[in-house]
């Protein structure tokens, strides 16, 4: 088995240059959410010219699609992420923020590396099925929509998740770990309101303002904070103001809020009290407005088994390594941002031991890349974001690496990451990822028993059932 597994794991480097190829191409052509055209008719070219049976428009969303190989069971999913963000253009490989011309998007948070990195782990994972002839099916899944979108969600409404064993995925990242515990749902809807425009001077009463129902609608949001629980956020985006003339009655007007607590069902609850104040706003101004439903995740189901196997495949395929120069250019790109602060990963937070020994690596939190394995830990950790792979947890087992891609401490969504994209540094990033993801999975399909477990821990995890945030009617929307 151990012959199997190395020389399928090897796949990856002999087919490293299509993998970064991809990657690098599309940092080149970054897409925001829900419009990863580009992205979409590349992956799927690559995926058929080697062997997998692709499947376009999952779920009705354009820039969804899927590619599979091998037959029966088990099924392992592999998630592939690949949109960028605005206003985050920026030159390759610099050392400070220099935008490129153009529409100002760039792949701020490493999408494009994170779909490479997934592609050569079902690279090797077919290799695997080749080698072994056991029977099993790795799906390699385009999920489009992450930083706005919920592509895995809206799919997760369809049930899509569930006819997996198990789904595997990956982030750039600082750090070298396994995740772990859970992290925040959330809701996104946008609220435009409409009025009667109007002489603000001349005839203020026949005018009926949108942008007041706005206002008053943000100022009801504000005392409804004092009656939410501590884990609750609501973030709001005037995103029209009806106008830059003061001497006008705004007629339309309109917010985009997100609403956010740990467990979805709360989100859910918390979301309709949002929608009440709206109401309000409108009846007070007496304005109309049309709520637009635009997107929500759901908080992840850790899964321990997994997340143990993954991190045993960590430790023996080891960490990226680093040349003087590629650890100079860190250097001097961590100098563009307050240097760190805070030690990297769940361990040390939970652990004095853990915390002195990461303390060491970092060099006292000095050492520009963090070329180390962070401690095992899982356990119940919370991070304040969200993600749609919480919607992926909760109809299948699911686990997700973090593998070091740029400097220590980067803040996430900037320029410093896009900077590093397509640096050396990165792309060993990236085939580090899927060295992981790969062995993982072929251990998954090796050992019945050990699927099993995993399967065991998801059923306890999910017995409350999931709750999707997506409500019955919405369609996927680019903003």
């Amino acid at each position: 088995m151990e012959t199997i597994k190395a020389a399928a794991l090897a796949e990856i480097e002999e087919k490293k240059d299509i993998c970064i190829g991809v990657s690098d191409a599309i940092w080149d052509h970054p897409e925001l959410s829900l419009k990863e055209f580009y992205a979409t008719e590349l992956y799927c070219k690559v995926l058929r010219e080697q062997g997998f049976a692709v499947t376009e428009n999952l779920g009705g969303i354009q820039t969804a699609f899927s590619g599979s190989f091998g037959s029966g069971k088990p099924v392992i999913g592999i998630l592939a992420e690949y949109d960028a963000l605005s206003g985050l253009s920026q030159k390759e490989n610099a050392t400070e923020k220099e935008p490129l011309p153009g529409d100002g998007v760039g792949h701020g948070c490493g999408h494009n590396l994170l779909g490479g990195g997934s592609l050569a782990a079902a690279l090797a994972v077919k290799k695997y099925l080749e080698l072994s002839g056991k029977p099993g099916t790795v799906v390699f899944f385009g999920c489009p929509g992450e930083e706005g979108g919920a592509g895995k969600a809206f799919l997760a409404r369809e049930g899509m998740w569930k006819s997996l064993d198990a789904a595997l995925t990956w982030h750039p990242n600082t750090a070298n770990e396994v995740s772990t515990g859970t992290c925040n749902s959330c809701i996104q809807v946008l609220y435009n309101f409409k009025g009667i425009a109007a002489h603000a001077a001349g005839n203020p009463h026949m005018g009926r303002s949108a942008l007041d129902a706005v206002e008053l609608m943000n100022i009801g949001v504000q005392f409804l904070r004092e009656h939410s629980t501590s884990d609750c956020r609501i973030h709001y985006a005037i995103t029209n103001a009806g106008g830059v003339s003061p001497n006008v009655v705004q007629s339309e007007a309109s917010v985009l809020y997100m609403t956010r607590a740990n467990k979805v069902s709360d989100t859910v609850a918390l979301q309709k009290r949002v929608d009440d104040i709206a109401r309000g706003a409108a009846i007070m101004t007496g304005t109309t407005y049309d709520r637009v439903f635009i997107d929500g995740t759901a908080e992840t189901l850790p899964n321990y088994t997994l997340e143990k196997t993954m991190y045993d495949n960590f430790q023996a395929i080891g960490v990226p390594q680093y040349t003087p120069e590629e650890m100079e250019f860190a250097a001097q790109v961590q100098k563009s941002y307050p240097a760190p602060t805070q030690l990297p990963g769940y361990a040390a937070k939970h652990s004095v031991e853990d915390a002195r020994l990461v303390r060491g690596k970092t060099e006292n939190l000095t050492r520009p890349l963090n070329d180390f394995l962070l401690p095992y830990y899982s356990g119940e950790d919370f991070g304040a974001g969200s993600t749609d792979v919480g919607d992926v947890s909760w109809l299948t087992p699911t686990v997700q690496a973090h593998v070091a891609c740029w400097p220590a401490g980067a803040p996430g969504h900037s320029w410093q990451v896009v900077t590093f994209g397509k640096s050396s540094i990165a792309h060993k990033g990236l085939l580090c990822a899927g060295k992981v993801i790969a062995a993982t999975a072929i251990d998954l399909f090796e050992d019945p028993e050990l699927l099993e477990k995993v399967r065991e821990e998801f059923l306890e995890r999910s017995a409350e059932g999931y709750t999707c945030p997506i409500e019955p009617d919405a369609v996927p929307i680019a903003l």
